[in-house]
């Protein structure tokens, strides 16, 4: 179409953490090896991209209802942290990969706050990188996405946080993810799940928002603190939580759905040992909630702290655990599928 401009857009789903979070944060990664089970679900970080042409860059945030105007230039100051995230991306794709300032508008969003416990800081940095890829002609792969987004979040900007999220946004589907205990090697092991188990398991599972937020920076620095110190305590914790990793895969291969809530709920319980902050009196009373109403168990999402939990409601507790969690706390209620796919960028015109 004459007169038409190129726009560059990409999408990178949230994750649920089903099993052995938090053994792909350093140091435990690193010194023991860890494994994490989790899954994308219908919930996004969106991106898009406008070129420019005359030397500015304009960073637009929706869903905080913020933007930023700056001239083109090779590096970015960080100050502004509405868009540290946005500025660490752009800096590692001009320093690394064009060498030259670019022109541009950034947009994006995502489907959830940050502090939500689904990975969206991480989803986003993915998002973002992937229509950077899309723009540039980036010749990247999947691994490379998700490495590099790990570098720009863990080692560019140093932000705490583990491995497993930026993976998860570049892959998506079911995931079982392996984390070496040597050169931080990660292997991604996506899961051939029977569609009819899928059904139930979104059926069944209970995605609900606290109505409160949190930084996971202060429960990351617990545990990693704890493996440091050799707390031996918060170590077999973490033993136990990658254990929990392989039994909840077997679980959802062979259709045992029953085991999901008990090995959910072994998995609560030990993941509280790595950290003070991981729970706290008022979760622990949505918790205990959900189990007198039929839930056989459930998990913060993310660090914890905060942000959603999730509830494992056999046969049609569901309605009763909504119900009881509703008049008791309030909150939000989120439905949702799980996405089969990952990083997702194209090209159209405005």
């Amino acid at each position: 179409m004459i007169g038409s401009k190129p726009l560059f857009r990409s999408r990178a789903p949230l994750r649920l953490g089903l099993a052995g979070g938090g053994t792909d944060v350093s140091p435990y990664s690193e010194v023991y090896g860890g494994a994490v089970l989790n899954a994308t679900i219908t919930m996004y970080a969106y991106a898009s991209v406008e070129p420019r042409s005359d030397g500015k860059i304009i960073l637009n945030s929706i869903d905080r209802g913020a933007s930023l105007e700056a001239s083109s230039k090779d590096v970015i100051k960080i100050e502004d942290p509405t868009f540290v995230l946005h500025k660490g991306v752009y800096n590692r794709i001009a320093g690394e990969f064009v060498r030259d300032p670019l022109s541009f508008q950034l947009t994006t969003y995502v489907d959830a706050h940050p502090g939500s416990g689904l990975g969206t800081s991480s989803t986003l940095v993915v998002a973002m990188v992937g229509v950077f890829v899309e723009w540039l002609g980036l010749p990247l792969g999947e691994y490379d996405i998700a490495r590099l987004a790990y570098e720009i979040e863990r080692i560019d900007l140093n932000m705490a946080g583990g491995k497993q999220d930026q993976y998860a946004a570049t892959f998506g589907g079911f995931n079982f993810m392996e984390f070496h205990n040597r050169g931080e090697k990660v292997i991604v092991n996506p899961l051939r799940i029977k569609q009819e188990y899928l059904y139930e398991l979104e059926f069944n599972t209970v995605l609900y928002q606290t109505g409160t937020s949190r930084f996971s920076s202060k429960i990351i620095e617990d545990q990693s603190l704890n493996i440091i110190r050799e707390n031996k305590d918060a170590i077999e914790a973490m033993h136990q939580l990658k254990e929990q990793a392989i039994l909840m895969k077997e679980a959802i291969l062979k259709g045992n759905l029953a085991e999901i809530g008990p090995i959910l709920d072994f998995g609560w319980n030990r993941k509280k040992r790595t950290s003070a902050s991981i729970s706290n009196p008022t979760i622990d009373e949505i918790y205990e909630t959900a189990l007198k109403a039929g839930s056989t168990g459930g998990k913060i999402s993310g660090a914890g702290g905060g942000g959603y939990m999730m509830f494992y409601c056999p046969g049609n507790t569901r309605y009763k655990v909504v119900e009881a969690l509703h008049e008791r706390f309030g909150g939000e209620f989120r439905r949702f599928q799980f996405a089969k796919h990952g990083l997702t960028s194209w090209q159209t015109t405005r």
